[in-house]
C-alpha cells in the first residue's frame, strides 16, 4: 500500500540533473502542504512528515529534489504573492 507521503514524493517531487538540485527544509514541507491542499489529502503534522521523510532517507538540502506539478505551481503562487 501506499503511504500518503510516498503518493506525495511521486507526485509533487522528481530527481533533479544537477548536484545542486535541492529542496530545503521550509520548500519541501510548504510543497507537502500545498500537495494536500490540491489534492485535498488531509496533512499529517509537520512532525510526522519529517519522520518519514527522515525513513525515505530525504533531508532538507542536498536531497537531488526538484518540485514538479501542480502541488509545485500552487506552492510558488502561494508562497510568492507578491511577484505576480
Amino acid at each position: 500500500m501506499t503511504s500518503q507521503f510516498d503518493q506525495f514524493l511521486q507526485e509533487a517531487t522528481t530527481r533533479g540533473a544537477g548536484p545542486d538540485d535541492t529542496l530545503d527544509g521550509d520548500p519541501l514541507y510548504g510543497l507537502y502542504m500545498s500537495w494536500c491542499h490540491v489534492t485535498q489529502a488531509a496533512p499529517r503534522t509537520e512532525r510526522s512528515f519529517w519522520q518519514a521523510m527522515k525513513k525515505k532517507q530525504i533531508v532538507p538540502g542536498r536531497n537531488g529534489l526538484r518540485m514538479q506539478g501542480h502541488a509545485a505551481a500552487d506552492y510558488i503562487l502561494t508562497s510568492h504573492l507578491g511577484l505576480v
